[in-house]
């Protein structure tokens, strides 16, 4: 699947915030990263123009992706193998 969008803001070691233009009614995702006890926090936050392109995005299974997401970030980080 095609993603597009474009970067809103970047603060480096801090937070990224892009837009999901793949549909008319597409999100605001922000992910933001802390330290917390030698470890970096990862939060995501997808903010939807209305709740009906939120169901939508939930039922085309858009939304289900962050599991697999994280697990190729974590091989990728070398942090599982």
């Amino acid at each position: 699947m095609a993603f597009f969008g474009k970067y809103i803001e970047v603060t480096p070691h801090t937070r990224i915030i892009w837009t999901n233009e793949e549909s008319p009614e597409g999100s605001t995702s922000t992910a933001t990263f802390t330290e917390k006890g030698g470890k970096t926090v990862v939060v995501v936050h997808d903010l939807y123009p209305s709740k009906e392109a939120l169901d939508a995005a939930m039922a085309s299974g858009s939304t289900g992706g962050f599991p697999e997401q994280f697990e190729q970030l974590d091989v990728l980080l070398g942090t599982h193998s």
